[in-house]
């Protein structure tokens, strides 16, 4: 199992609408990421500042990833939340979500 904390920024003029298609995730969607094998899933806010945890429990996370943004539904829902989002100062070119890395964990 692997662990994953990934930040992100909401657009001020976004956040509302966002948090409110976080209180009724599409099945469909929610279906996906358990069989991509995440799990512990969550999301927090503060501000305009997001903060994303999950864990991996699968053997190849890139091909996972690429089987859920393959998915229609997840498309259409990425479709509807993308926009309300933009990448933090620091993302690289190929990140939307910007990796964070671990520094302290206990169990």
């Amino acid at each position: 199992m692997k662990r994953f904390g990934q930040t992100i920024k909401l657009k001020p003029d976004g956040a509302a609408e966002y948090i409110k298609h976080h209180a009724a995730v599409w099945p469909g969607v929610l279906a996906k990421i358990k069989e991509c094998n995440l799990s512990n899933y969550s999301i927090f806010v503060r501000d305009t500042i997001l903060f994303a945890y999950f864990e991996y429990t699968g053997n190849d996370f890139d091909a996972d990833m690429k089987k859920m943004a393959a998915h229609e539904e997840t498309q259409r829902w990425w479709d509807v939340v993308k926009p309300l989002m933009q990448p933090i100062d620091s993302a690289t070119s190929d990140e939307f979500w910007a990796d964070m890395e671990e520094i302290f964990h206990l169990e």
